[in-house]
């Protein structure tokens, strides 16, 4: 019987061996000398403390210049985004709202905030993103919108979700908090829908803390969004102090994609035998998709049938970031709070399935991604025992 009280290298940090990353996941955000430099700017201007500085206006402009719209409006965070951006297309009481079954939670309790029903369709089988096949059957004459979330690296099918929507008149709001600047179908992330919404919250690729934005060409949205808002002052501002620390941040977006996209294919190279983590699928064409965070589906019978939540509990004992992802909408929210198409059963897979590795150390080199092999190695090696070691 092994001693689990003796450190062995080859065993699971979980089960006494030696982290493979002794130092941890790294920390996010990355010291930042454009940013240091920015924070120091709005010291000496005081532009830090203003209600109306120079920060959020070249921030708004150069936003909406990255992602070629007319409109960026800065707001507090991604869930406000989304809740400006069903107000800025008039939803509201008694109408309906199509979104998939696994999804931000913030965006189901957006709609509720806006008075309007959750209407949750399945996932496609490969990516466990909105399957945009299942959009008609859940089409009704109360449909006022629909949200297309691209989640985990994941893409939701945007052409043709939009020729559906397109028929029959029904606005699409593209959640791409995930992934700002991805260039999905030959437009900037966030572009393909009637509005698009992005975050700048704290583990973000653009990271303020706190903070979001609506972009859009609809001069009606932003008007129906800034009229909501707007109360004698901001109701949900972002402020001149985090306004200038996105603006170095987005000058360094395209090439940090860059980076990750390429450490992202040698990872999955590395990975490509193993049959315990499935990386979401990305079969679109045109396509580079952002990877806030990197997501796989979990098969437990790779495994011995160690749960999800245990296999990434012994991958992080290993110093690797990896967690579960979100719960499924319809497993967390009562059932009169919601209309569901269908059984939901490719969600609730993935509720109990998604694995997400945090994007920070996708902005690191060979060895780092080399160490998030050996551990998932490790781990898959020792299922049986790490199961046991659990349990017990």
């Amino acid at each position: 019987m092994t001693n689990h009280n003796e450190k062995q290298p080859d065993q699971p940090a979980i089960l006494g061996g030696t982290p493979v990353c002794d130092t941890g996941p790294p920390d996010w955000p990355f010291e930042n000398e454009a940013v240091t430099e920015a924070l120091q700017t709005v010291i000496s201007n005081r532009t830090w403390g203003k209600y109306h500085g120079p920060n959020c206006e070249e921030l708004s402009q150069k936003l909406a210049a990255y992602h070629d719209c007319e409109y960026a409006v800065l707001c507090a965070s991604g869930t406000a985004a989304i809740e400006l951006a069903l107000r800025g297309l008039k939803v509201g009481p008694g109408d309906e709202v199509i979104l998939a079954g696994y999804d931000f939670k913030g965006n189901f309790q957006d709609i509720l905030t806006v008075g309007a029903i959750p209407v949750l369709v399945d996932l496609r089988e490969d990516n466990w993103n909105l399957d945009v096949e299942q959009i008609e059957s859940a089409i009704t004459e109360k449909t006022t919108a629909i949200i297309a979330t691209h989640l985990h690296g994941g893409v939701v099918d945007l052409p043709r979700l939009m020729s559906i929507a397109n028929e029959r008149n029904i606005p699409v709001i593209e959640d791409a908090c995930q992934m700002p600047g991805a260039n999905l179908f030959g437009k900037k992330a966030g572009m393909w829908g009637d509005v698009g919404a992005l975050s700048f919250g704290g583990s973000k690729l653009l990271s303020a803390g706190r903070g979001g934005a609506l972009v859009t060409n609809q001069e009606e949205i932003v008007q129906r969004a800034r009229l909501y808002s707007h109360r004698g002052n901001e109701a949900y501002p972002l402020s001149e102090l985090q306004a200038a620390v996105l603006l170095p941040q987005l000058k360094q977006l395209n090439e940090q994609n860059e980076t990750r996209t390429r450490n992202v294919n040698t990872l999955l190279e590395m990975l490509s035998s193993q049959k315990a983590i499935v990386p979401f699928a990305n079969l679109e064409p045109d396509t580079e998709p952002g990877h806030y965070k990197l997501g796989f589906q979990y098969n437990a019978d790779e495994c011995a049938g160690l749960s999800r939540d245990s296999f990434a509990t012994a991958i992080r004992a290993e110093g690797i970031a990896l967690d579960a992802g979100f719960r499924s909408l319809h497993k967390i929210h009562s059932k009169r709070r919601f209309r569901a198409v269908s059984d939901l059963a490719v969600a609730d897979r993935a509720d109990e399935s998604v694995l997400v590795l945090h994007h920070p150390v996708l902005l690191q080199g060979q060895k780092q991604l080399a160490e998030i092999n050996i551990a998932v190695e490790k781990v898959v090696a020792h299922s049986a025992e790490i199961g046991e070691h659990l349990s017990g």
